[in-house]
C-alpha cells in the first residue's frame, strides 16, 4: 500500500503532546536516551485543562519509568491507524526517532468507524498494513516498534460480565505481531480481566464519570494510573524495558500528580 508523504506544515501539528520528567530526549553531555514514543488515539493522549478529569494514560506512564527514560506521547484524540499517517503525524515520529528507541503502536478504538472512510480500516488487511508502516518506518531507524493492543472500554452485561467491544481488532494485531516478530502489548486482555475483577459499579471509579457525564471509554485519573500500569508491566515482561528502566509497580501513585496544562492553542 502506497500513502503518500504530507507536507511539514501540516505534519508540525502531530509534535509530541508531553515529554516525560525532565523533559528532553538528550543528556546535557550529548549522550542520547532511549525515548519512549507514543503513537496512539484518546485513551493514551495528553489531555488539557478543559477536559479535566479526562486523563490519557500516556500522563501517567512517566511515573512508572526511571527519569533517564522520557516519553514523547504523540497520541491524539480521535485518530485511528489510517488518519494518523494520512495527517503526517508518523512523518513528525520518524524524523524525530532515533536508534534505540522505542515506539508503542495503540490504535483499534477509531479504526472500528464504518461509517468514517477517513479513519475507518478493516481488520485483517488495511488495519495490518497500516500498522506495517509503524513497524517498517520504526525498524528502518534502528528503533524498537511494540504493537499494543487497545484498552478495553467499560462494557458490562446484565449479569455484570465485561465484555469486549474491539471486534476483530485485537486478534489482528495479535497475529500481526507473530507474523512480524514484534513484542506485543497486550492490554485489551489485561483491561478487560481488570474490569472483571473490579466489577460493574467500581469500574466507574476508573472512567470518566462525573455529574455531567457518563463516559465509558476515557479514563479519569486513577484510571489512567492502572492502565498505565498494566502497559509498563507488559513492557518488562516482554523484555521491551529492564527492570533497571522501571519504578513503582507496587507503589501506590498519588493522583495529585495527573497535571493538565493549559489549553493549547
Amino acid at each position: 500500500m502506497s500513502i503518500s508523504r504530507r507536507q511539514v506544515a501540516s505534519a508540525l501539528a502531530a509534535a509530541p503532546l508531553a515529554l516525560s520528567v525532565d523533559g528532553a530526549a538528550q543528556a546535557s553531555e550529548g549522550r542520547h536516551r532511549r525515548v519512549i514514543h507514543i503513537a496512539g488515539d484518546s485513551t493514551a493522549a495528553q489531555k488539557y485543562a478543559d477536559a479535566a478529569p479526562e486523563t490519557g494514560w500516556g500522563m501517567a506512564f512517566p511515573f512508572f519509568l526511571h527519569k533517564d527514560r522520557p516519553v514523547a506521547n504523540h497520541a491524539v484524540n480521535g485518530r485511528s491507524s489510517k488518519s494518523f499517517v494520512e495527517e503526517g503525524r508518523l512523518d513528525v515520529i520518524l524524523g524525530r526517532i532515533r536508534p534505540g528507541d522505542v515506539l508503542i503502536v495503540q490504535f483499534g478504538h477509531n479504526d472500528q468507524k464504518s461509517g468514517d472512510p477517513a479513519r475507518y480500516t478493516e481488520p485483517w488487511t488495511t488495519y495490518q498494513d497500516h500498522l506495517r508502516l509503524y513497524l517498517d518506518g520504526a525498524r528502518a531507524r534502528g528503533a524498537r516498534p511494540v504493537l499494543a493492543t487497545s484498552v478495553e472500554r467499560r462494557r458490562f452485561d446484565a449479569q455484570g460480565r465485561a465484555l469486549p467491544s474491539h471486534g476483530e481488532y485485537p486478534a489482528a494485531m495479535r497475529a500481526l505481531a507473530r507474523e512480524e516478530g514484534v513484542a506485543l502489548l497486550d492490554v485489551q486482555a489485561l483491561s478487560l480481566a481488570l474490569w472483571q475483577e473490579l466489577g460493574a459499579e467500581e469500574t466507574k471509579r476508573y472512567f470518566n464519570w462525573t455529574a455531567s457525564e457518563q463516559d465509558n471509554t476515557h479514563f479519569d485519573p486513577p484510571g489512567a494510573i492502572a492502565v498505565a500500569r498494566l502497559v509498563v508491566r507488559e513492557l518488562l515482561r516482554t523484555r521491551v524495558l529492564g527492570p533497571r528502566d522501571v519504578r513503582r509497580l507496587d507503589e501506590e501513585i498519588p493522583e495529585s500528580w495527573i497535571e493538565w496544562p493549559p489549553a493549547a492553542v
